[in-house]
């Protein structure tokens, strides 16, 4: 009844001589906090049924409308369910799936549930059991849901098949993460970078024919075989990608020339580095006295913001902060802003920035050092900074910088600020007085405080 979309449903029992017998009755319910979305009424003969239908299927939509837009307003942004499937440890599904509940709120998707299926292996049409699949509608459409979010990335043709199963919009993770970039880069780069990887996701997935992809082109050079939709669509969006990785190439072009006019200057270079969301851009302004854009949400700073920071006997070095890092970057996003980070190799000085706060903390530094190991700069020095120690107990600080050999900071309420910036200045003029250029430069006598 729920899959089908009906609101009622009757089963009329014939008796022995022909004629009806008992009707069973069953129909949908109003999402109130019951368990099943639907109820089933006791048997009665069909005569014995005072049922004036057509008010009381209106009344019932209804309160399902209301049920499903808070009160009968209509919905201001979409409401999702989040899916995690999962061979391995049950726990690490679900902690992917906490961080899945941070993208969606980042761009603006309402979670509704989220669901976590382990299984001896991936479905290779619908990637969790058909069964369960099944189950997930009814609960979108008790829920409201008119989207599903997986958290593993699905090929055209899974997400083609669990659209047709569910008639709900579905995307992956690296979707939802390319529309989180195409929401917040600014900078006429950023928009070319976002798009460059929208279209190199885009292109192995225009792949599907349909009666409306099979319509042949005409005019001069057209005529006979000619070229289908589909063999457009593709070829329009291949030479878009040159294009666009020509445009990059050349501000790529201005961006080395800045990097020469800089190192001619000979002035240190520091790079912000970490997480997403640890805290990167709140450091800079921090330390600079700037107005970066700063917000509670993953990858609110896509844009390279570089400034100036003064030390004493009139020393000075250039900050940058940089787009932030995550777990599984999808492998287009990689490739579109790689020649933003590898700006980074003429960095005198890393800061790994981590949100302690974060109970994931350690995942995230262990993401972020791949991340930098496959960019081949785990040979650049290197500071940890662990961020946000506001909102954890000191005696926890304290053990954890430590063990990590960390500066511990509050970027928001400028705490150790005076702890970070001696650190600094040991590391780099250190490094110019001595003529040494070490691996990775940890501070282990700085007190945490």
């Amino acid at each position: 009844m729920a899959l089908l979309r009906l609101d009622l449903i009757a089963a009329i029992s014939v008796g022995a001589a022909g004629l009806p017998g008992q009707a069973f009755l069953a129909h949908l319910m109003p999402h109130n906090g019951d368990p099943d979305p639907w109820k089933i009424l006791p048997p009665r003969p069909v005569e014995k049924i005072k049922i004036d239908f057509l008010p009381w299927i209106l009344e019932l939509e209804n309160e399902i409308s209301r049920s499903l837009t808070g009160g009968g307003f209509l919905k201001q942004r979409d409401q999702a369910i989040l899916i995690g499937v999962t061979t391995r440890n049950r726990a690490e599904a679900e902690e992917a799936l906490i961080e899945l509940e941070e993208l969606s709120k980042t761009a603006g998707i309402e979670v509704l549930d989220k669901v976590v299926q382990r299984r001896s292996h991936i479905h290779p049409r619908f990637v969790m059991g058909e069964g369960k699949l099944k189950e997930l509608v009814i609960t979108a459409l008790q829920r409201g849901a008119d989207l599903i979010v997986f958290n593993q990335d699905l090929t055209s043709g899974q997400a083609r098949s669990i659209a047709r199963l569910t008639e709900m919009r579905v995307i992956d993770r690296t979707q939802l993460i390319l529309d989180i970039f195409a929401q917040h880069a600014l900078s006429r780069e950023g928009k070319v970078q976002v798009e460059l990887a929208q279209l190199r996701y885009l292109l192995p997935r225009l792949g599907e024919k349909d009666s409306g992809l099979s319509r042949l082109t005409g005019g001069i050079g057209g005529r006979g075989p000619g070229e289908t939709k589909l063999e457009i669509s593709r070829r329009r969006t291949r030479e878009r990608i040159h294009r666009l990785e020509k445009t990059l190439k050349q501000m790529n072009l201005g961006r080395r020339q800045r990097r020469a006019r800089r190192t001619r200057q000979e002035v240190p270079i520091i790079s912000i580095v970490g997480y997403t969301n640890a805290g990167k851009s709140s450091l800079l302004n921090a330390l600079t006295q700037s107005t970066v854009l700063v917000e509670d949400k993953l990858f609110a700073t896509l844009d390279t913001a570089t400034r100036r920071l003064r030390f004493p006997r009139e020393r000075e070095v250039i900050i940058t902060d940089t787009v932030g890092f995550i777990r599984n970057l999808p492998e287009d996003l990689f490739g579109a802003f790689r020649a933003t980070l590898d700006e980074l190799h003429d960095a005198n000085l890393l800061l790994h920035v981590v949100d302690l706060s974060s109970p994931a903390f350690e995942d995230h530094m262990e993401a972020v050092e791949k991340i930098l190991s496959d960019l081949d700069l785990l040979s650049l020095p290197s500071l940890l900074v662990f961020n946000k120690i506001d909102r954890v107990p000191d005696t926890q600080v304290r053990h954890l910088a430590e063990r990590f050999h960390a500066i511990p900071i509050s970027a928001t309420q400028k705490k150790g600020l005076l702890l970070l910036t001696r650190a600094i200045e040991e590391i780099l003029w250190r490094r110019e007085m001595e003529g040494n250029s070490p691996k990775k430069i940890r501070p282990t006598h700085f007190k945490a405080v």
